[in-house]
């Protein structure tokens, strides 16, 4: 089994005593359309979920308090992460696209796997060496700049989490042996609060 591992990757056995999983089916249905909608609101469950552990407190020079701030965070970040494992993920193989976040006392650890095409895998590998070697900000405004012309927009929401969370992102590649068109692609994304 081949395994790739880029920039900051937090592994499995984090202990912590709060974390909540969340498992999705890919579907090609034509339900599709609301399982779009149903990944938004699983977003917002786990901004609302996680925000209860932090008071009210105000974020020092802001009016915004602490735990709308971090309610908005986690669930732009969740509802990013889903909806690329979401986009990217082989139906085919059936494999759930799951989605954990871990809470330590100012972290949240975001972890995200899906299954996905060998083809697809190497595109995504090749957006995260293109990640490392480049400055974020210059990226980021590059992408920025794209997307304003329409040529393409497909990376602004992990730019966007790095960029304006200052996440650290983590990617983990493994090819499946018994199935070696297939990777299985785990994302972590650490959140300090």
């Amino acid at each position: 089994m081949t395994i790739q591992t880029f920039g900051q990757f937090k592994d499995d056995d984090l202990e912590s005593q709060e974390y909540l999983t969340l498992n999705f089916a890919p579907s090609s249905t034509p339900q599709r359309q609301q399982r779009w909608q149903n990944y938004g609101l699983s977003a917002d469950f786990l901004g609302d979920y996680f925000a209860t552990f932090f008071p009210g407190e105000e974020v020092p020079e802001s009016a915004i308090n602490l735990k709308d701030t971090i309610k908005a965070s986690v669930s732009y970040i969740a509802n990013e992460l889903i909806e690329n494992a979401v986009k990217y993920s082989d139906e085919s193989t059936h494999f759930p696209i799951s989605i954990t976040l871990r809470l330590f006392d100012r972290d949240i650890i975001f972890q995200v796997t899906n299954y996905a095409t060998q083809a697809i895998a190497q595109q995504y590998q090749q957006f995260v060496q293109t990640l490392q070697a480049t400055d974020i900000a210059e990226l980021y405004t590059q992408q920025l700049e794209k997307t304003a012309l329409g040529e393409g927009g497909s990376s602004m929401g992990i730019l966007t989490i790095i960029h304006d969370y200052s996440a650290q992102g983590g990617w983990r590649f493994e090819q499946l042996i018994d199935r070696p068109t297939i990777s299985k692609v785990t994302v972590t994304m650490h959140l300090v609060v």
